[in-house]
């Protein structure tokens, strides 16, 4: 069974994408089984896996709005291990479209559900807003990553992701829990990056992942080039930051999932 996570900040700019990227490659390099579902509209991790508009006429909008299944919107990257579920600009209309759907919160969780035993992790990129988009992303999700900027408004805006958490736990998702906090875009050179980190830290302790994201100028280029900076400059800072987040990760799960054995 997949390790389904969305990946989620209701604040744009903060690295979501491009951790849904670079941590799906450096899962997949580690030899999971690993899909990305590019659920923003701005399709930025479709583009930034290199995928051109004419490789996305099927996308997750299609499958949204029952017109294609999974398996038809399946893309293989040239990443191996890697596949994709792209998205287009269609998707701005899934929010208005969803309003009248029968369970439309369990959309994505009833289109996934068959198809999880294929993958070991299922990464949502979820849009930067708490619309019925990221509604469907946490129900879906077994657990949520966030992506947090090292900046002076994060704690603020973390606050209320954590309490949207909260609330679809109680009311459409139990199993929902927070994965963790990856910090991003890390200068150290900056006092504020350092008091931010030192006010997550002491705020959600374990929550928070040891690997942190520094702010690198090849995490920024890679896109452009239809790249993960894993393939793009594999020895950069940002390459090795993402392939130390993968490495906490895998072993946070075998954790996970022999509690899960246990339990069950």
């Amino acid at each position: 069974m997949a390790h389904t996570i969305a990946i989620a900040n209701q604040k744009g700019g903060v690295g979501k994408t491009t951790t849904t990227i670079n941590l799906a490659t450096a899962l997949a390099a580690a030899g999971k089984r690993v899909l990305i579902i590019d659920l923003d509209p701005q399709a930025n991790a479709s583009t930034g896996l290199g995928l051109s508009k004419q490789n996305r006429i099927i996308s997750i909008y299609g499958l949204i709005v029952g017109e294609y299944t999974l398996a038809q919107a399946l893309i293989k990257t040239s990443i191996p291990g890697l596949s994709i579920i792209p998205s287009t600009i269609d998707l701005l209309g899934a929010e208005i479209e969803l309003v009248d759907m029968q369970d439309r919160e369990r959309r994505l969780k009833d289109i996934l559900a068959p198809y999880a035993s294929m993958f070991d992790y299922i990464l949502i990129d979820c849009p930067p807003s708490m619309g019925l988009l990221s509604l469907n992303s946490l129900v879906a999700a077994d657990r949520v990553l966030i992506p947090l900027q090292c900046e002076y408004y994060a704690l603020e805006g973390l606050s209320y992701l954590l309490g949207s958490i909260q609330k679809i736990k109680k009311s459409l998702n139990p199993t929902l829990d927070l994965y963790g906090v990856v910090l991003t875009m890390y200068d150290k050179r900056s006092s504020l990056c350092q008091m931010v980190a030192t006010d997550v830290r002491q705020y959600l302790k374990d929550k928070v992942f040891e690997t942190i994201i520094p702010r690198n100028t090849k995490v920024s280029e890679a896109p452009s080039h239809g790249k993960p900076v894993l393939l793009y400059d594999f020895k950069s800072p940002g390459s090795q930051a993402y392939m130390s987040l993968a490495k906490e990760i895998l072993l946070r799960d075998r954790e996970y999932d022999s509690y899960r054995i246990k339990a069950s």
